[in-house]
């Protein structure tokens, strides 16, 4: 695993292109009709916080008349409801693709250094690393990419550390069949390094394991596998 330096490092050279992937690029399961009411919710949603926005900044003594400022409420608002905080909403929940395991192929799959952006739900401020994760396949094999997208949509709505890795953990279960899991997060918390006692140097590492990743050995594979 990338020491707190390495996690920075790699932020920084994150594209414009992969955020936005990053918090736009997944699959709503809902229908048509189901859209349209959803689309009317967001909606309603947006304006009640870009209300509560605007008081907060005029409280702050800002200048809402100020041509940067004056769109900043609607802006804030609809960007914690259709991007950063969009995990809250169901239907935003992706769909899995499964394939049949026709290679039986019984050995531990391992995805490491998937980019983790989500919220600390004590500060509303950014929490940024990466997700460390494998299974192994009984019956069905995911597309790669949906493992991804799930880490996303958990990460997608205020948080704590711990309990979305939990959360990322029983969303495999769920999606591929097995208990045979293991997810680590490693994550520098923006509430510790931007504020409080201001520490830049520290990360937060939080692990799940359960069915064959309990057994010693299999973890420690797994950790040798995502150093």
């Amino acid at each position: 695993m990338k020491n707190n330096n390495a996690i920075y490092k790699d932020f920084e050279e994150i594209s414009l292109e992969e955020i936005e992937e990053n918090f736009t690029g997944f699959s709503e399961k809902a229908s048509s009709n189901d859209d349209k009411v959803l689309l009317k919710e967001d909606d309603e949603k947006i304006k009640v916080i870009a209300n509560h926005f605007k008081g907060i900044m005029q409280t702050l003594g800002l200048d809402l008349n100020d041509d940067s400022l004056k769109d900043t409420p609607q802006r804030v608002a609809k960007m914690y409801v259709k991007e950063i905080f969009n995990g809250l909403n169901p239907a935003n929940e992706p769909e899995v693709t499964l394939f049949e395991n026709k290679y039986q192929y019984n050995k531990m799959v391992v995805e490491k250094d998937i980019t983790l952006f989500s919220y600390c739900e004590h500060h509303f401020v950014p929490i940024i690393g990466k997700v460390h994760l494998a299974y192994i396949s009984k019956r069905k094999v995911i597309g790669l990419s949906k493992i991804n997208r799930l880490v996303q949509y958990y990460s997608r709505r205020p948080q704590v550390q711990e309990r979305l890795t939990n959360q990322i953990a029983e969303g495999l279960k769920k999606a591929i069949g097995t208990e045979d899991i293991a997810v680590v997060i490693d994550a520098v918390h923006l509430c510790v390094a931007s504020r409080g006692i201001r520490d830049t140097n520290s990360s937060t590492i939080t692990a799940h394991y359960s069915g064959k990743f309990i057994n010693e050995g299999t973890k420690n594979e797994f950790l040798t596998l995502i150093k």
